[in-house]
């Protein structure tokens, strides 16, 4: 079941692998109800709800006896795919939006477009490879993850950083930041899209 009214949408996706709920409001206070069974990742959820002001609700029940993957990527593509619900045809909004975020010795910036589009770009180096128990690999996947459901360009690139954790959560925070930015309405537009080819969906 995929709806989207006013800027809010509600996704349930479901395969042998995840069953998945999300509830996503764009215009809200940064509440974050998110439970994916992986706490490092819920946490990352959590800073990307406060930072973007969404209100985000979260549920994955997921194959965690095989590994983290298919949790963490599902549920990111089914968050993406509520962002893009709630977006609608997309009219009327700034588009783009960047974020330059620092946490402690962490500096992460991430760059955004609602084009309609899914393409990611991330550059990061990280120094160990889990950060509690998810693959330090999968902020780079759940970010393409994510893009790829919301139907939106992202880069994202580490400028320093020498704590994983802090790099991740920079990252986080950026990306909300940023999609933020994107997704405001602007009334120069006067409901237009922000487009020379008239269309943000298609």
């Amino acid at each position: 079941m995929n709806i989207g009214v006013g800027r809010r949408a509600v996704i349930d996706r479901a395969t042998h692998e995840t069953r998945i709920h999300v509830e996503l409001q764009l215009d809200g206070s940064g509440r974050a109800d998110v439970r994916t069974g992986v706490g490092f990742f819920d946490h990352m959820l959590e800073a990307f709800a406060r930072h973007g002001r969404f209100d985000v609700t979260l549920s994955c029940d997921g194959d965690l006896h095989v590994d983290v993957h298919h949790t963490m990527e599902d549920s990111a593509l089914a968050l993406g795919a509520a962002f893009d619900a709630a977006l609608g045809e997309r009219a009327g909004i700034v588009r783009m939006g960047d974020a330059t975020v620092p946490l402690d010795e962490a500096l992460v910036q991430v760059a955004v477009d609602l084009s309609g589009r899914p393409y990611a770009a991330t550059h990061f180096a990280f120094l160990g490879e889990r950060i509690g128990e998810a693959p330090t690999e999968m902020v780079s996947h759940v970010l393409r993850s994510f893009a790829t459901g919301a139907r939106l360009a992202l880069h994202a690139r580490q400028l320093a950083g020498a704590n994983d954790h802090h790099i991740a959560e920079a990252t986080m925070k950026a990306l909300g930041r940023a999609l933020d930015a994107a997704s405001r309405p602007d009334e120069r537009l006067l409901g237009e899209v922000a487009s020379t080819k008239g269309t943000l969906s298609a």
